[in-house]
């Protein structure tokens, strides 16, 4: 009886070993945290970012992304960006205001969605709507812009990042639809699109190509969370400053842990989600193999029957004196087969 005792205990600690992920989630997490000197973006902005001491971080990756200085005034709320604590990792955004007036929404986005490019046109259009007063004239619709950034592979497209804007082309002469000279001296820009929000998305899951680009430096850091020595791209020397775990407060860094740990489980559920879908794939493939194989050789039997039908009617017909054209007329066989 010992014996079976200290058997059954040595293959349950073997079966152990070879499955770590049903005992070693902690032990997971804190082998990305030994291994990461930063914190992740998603969580500098769900946190650390919303502090006006560390808009330098922010106004850095704005500036990257729209392809001039941006200084930010203030954060703003919003029903859109008002942080949830159950909503884990798949959605933090974060609303803030320029010394122009203009809307800048930053939104990261853990989990694959399919309708998200209707939810950012409909993010944009809310705030459109949400900051202009009831009675105010149409010229103070805010301008937004909207940046996203996405670890799943939305849409299909080889770049990391996308630019979207709204114009007005002409039908018959393809022509676009441009501001009067009054409108631009009235409204301050040049074009009919800066009017609107525009949409920026990046695709930054997996990417680990370090560059002397400011954007794909900002990709790189978004994707891996570590920042070389020789990262210069705007609002990066400030990360490096700003976003080190050892900073944080017991606190924080406990928080950020479990943060951490609720993504590996999300992580986790995809992966386990697609494999089984995968192989329920698989299975319902090979059962509709099977029937249409089974399909398939009737109909062939069925073919092969006919034609030796047509054979046997030639060979008759042959016998009985008809003429070769007649025959193939008759039966459809060709004059070889004849």
């Amino acid at each position: 009886m010992m014996e079976l005792f200290v058997m059954f205990f040595i293959r349950l600690f073997g079966w152990f070993k070879k499955n770590p992920y049903l005992c070693s989630r902690k032990d997971k997490t804190d082998s990305k945290m030994r291994d990461k000197t930063y914190i992740s973006f998603d969580w500098a902005l769900k946190r650390l970012l919303r502090d006006k001491a560390n808009f330098g971080v922010l106004e850095g990756f704005v500036s990257t992304m729209l392809g001039r200085s941006i200084k930010i005034r203030r954060l703003l709320e919003s029903e859109g960006n008002k942080d949830r604590d159950d909503s884990k990792m798949n959605r933090v955004d974060i609303l803030a205001e320029d010394n122009n007036g203009e809307l800048l929404l930053i939104e990261v986005q853990g989990e694959s969605e399919y309708a998200y490019f209707q939810r950012i046109l409909f993010g944009a259009s809310k705030l459109v709507t949400e900051y202009i007063d009831s009675g105010k004239n149409y010229d103070n619709v805010k301008k937004v812009y909207s940046i996203n950034i996405v670890y799943f592979d939305l849409g299909q497209g080889k770049d990391f990042v996308y630019h979207g804007k709204t114009e007005f082309r002409g039908l018959h002469h393809n022509d676009v639809l441009q501001l009067s000279t009054f409108q631009q001296q009235k409204f301050g820009v040049s074009e009919v699109y800066k009017l609107y929000p525009e949409y920026f998305i990046l695709k930054v899951n997996d990417f680990n190509r370090w560059s002397k680009v400011p954007l794909e430096q900002w990709a790189y850091f978004l994707s891996t969370s570590e920042i070389p020595d020789d990262a210069d791209a705007p609002g990066l020397k400030e990360a490096r400053e700003k976003l080190q775990f050892t900073k944080m407060s017991r606190e924080e860094q406990a928080e950020y842990r479990r943060y951490i740990d609720n993504r590996v489980i999300l992580a986790d559920q995809i992966i386990t989600a697609r494999g089984e879908a995968r192989l329920e794939g698989r299975e319902e493939g090979r059962a509709e193999g099977r029937a249409e194989g089974r399909a398939e050789g009737r109909a062939e039997g069925r073919a092969e029957g006919e034609h030796e039908k047509s054979l046997a009617i030639a060979r008759n017909l042959k016998q009985m004196g008809m003429s070769a054209a007649d025959i193939i007329k008759a039966t459809g066989i060709n004059i070889e087969e004849l």
